[in-house]
């Protein structure tokens, strides 16, 4: 697929727009003035995989577990602020890369321009953040709750950093509507050049958010929109980190991690699929080394099937068959088909 050209901006290491690759963000949800249990949830995210995390600045004594959280981790971090301009000078100052924050509902005109200077000074970017559910009266009342109106809201916070000789932007746009923010970010996306964060806000639980998310974040996707994302689950954040990475690995946009094969069983079934293949994933989850693994519930579906897997097994009565590249190498009693395939799954990545 092509994507859009968008501009380039970077997150502290990480590069958003461009030709960067799609990086999956996430949010903590700890109490943001408990440094250690804070530190602990990024690290974790970051272990899982996420490449920024945002975290709410909400009062002045969340300031300083910015500069902690830095001291002890690596990845890029994200001040969301809302309504006081005066904490994200705060978060700049103590080393933020980046904000989010809308400029219409911080202050006035003088203390945009502070907020806007100071990130120049450190090219700090800014994502505009526009959702469905709180637009103002005036954008309700010229064109209701619609994604044109999700769309007017993003431009007029564009425009108040434009006029400031200010193009270190990114651009959200989510609602809890899969279609309405679909078609807002295709409004968008004809509208400016600014890179997208793509997300589908207040998507639900881990099972419903997953769906919602998938659909609403893939179909932009696989239209060449979009530049980083968040999957917003009522869950663990690392669980969003892990949705995140998945969808980019359906569409071909990550090739890094494991990719697990399974079909969807039927009478011919001869293993417990099921418990084999959510055992093979989580033990799998934290691999990098790029893999496609196979798990087939007979030989009717695997190996052939399944030939595009560097390795897999496929069930019969009483023992497996274990298989690379779709050419079986031998077979194995059901009870050790799990231990022989992580075994050679980890000779293979040099674990």
């Amino acid at each position: 697929m092509t994507r859009r050209k968008t501009k380039k901006v970077k997150v502290g290491r990480i590069a958003i727009g461009g030709d960067s690759p799609i990086s999956v963000q996430s949010m903590t949800n700890t109490d943001t003035r408990d440094v250690k249990s804070t530190i602990q949830q990024v690290l974790e995210l970051e272990n899982a995989g996420c490449d920024i995390v945002r975290i709410a600045i909400f009062d002045e004594s969340c300031i300083n577990t910015i500069r902690e959280i830095k001291k002890e981790t690596g990845i890029p971090l994200v001040a969301d602020i809302h309504f006081d301009y005066r904490l994200a000078l705060a978060s700049i100052d103590n080393g933020i890369d980046k904000l989010r924050i809308n400029p219409g509902n911080i202050g006035g005109h003088d203390a945009v321009k502070q907020v806007v200077d100071a990130a120049k000074e450190k090219n700090i970017p800014i994502r505009i953040g526009v959702n469905a559910g709180s637009l103002s009266s005036d954008i309700l009342n010229r064109f209701g709750n619609t994604p044109t109106g999700m769309v007017e809201s993003a431009l007029e916070h564009v425009a108040i950093l434009e006029k400031l000789g200010y193009d270190n932007i990114v651009v959200s746009l989510k609602a809890s509507d899969v279609v309405k923010t679909i078609e807002a970010y295709r409004l968008i996306s004809q509208r400016v050049d600014y890179p997208l964060h793509l997300g589908v806000t207040e998507a639900g639980t881990a099972f419903s958010g997953t769906i919602k998310s998938s659909v609403g974040i893939g179909a932009l996707l696989a239209q060449g929109i979009g530049d980083t994302l968040r999957v917003s689950l009522t869950a663990s954040p690392v669980e969003e980190v892990r949705v995140g990475r998945e969808i980019l690995k359906a569409l071909g946009l990550k090739t890094s991690g494991v990719e697990i094969i399974s079909c969807p069983t039927c009478g011919r079934c001869n293993i417990d699929l099921f418990n084999v293949a959510e055992k093979l994933q989580d033990e799998l989850k934290d691999i990098e080394h790029p893999l496609k693994v196979a798990v087939m519930g007979c030989v009717v579906n695997g190996p052939g099937e399944a030939r595009e897997a560097d390795i897999g097994i496929a069930g019969g009565k009483g023992r497996v068959a274990l298989f690379k590249k779709g050419k079986i190498i031998g077979t194995i009693p059901e009870e050790k088909a799990l231990e022989t395939l992580l075994s050679e799954i980890r000779e293979m990545v040099g674990k």
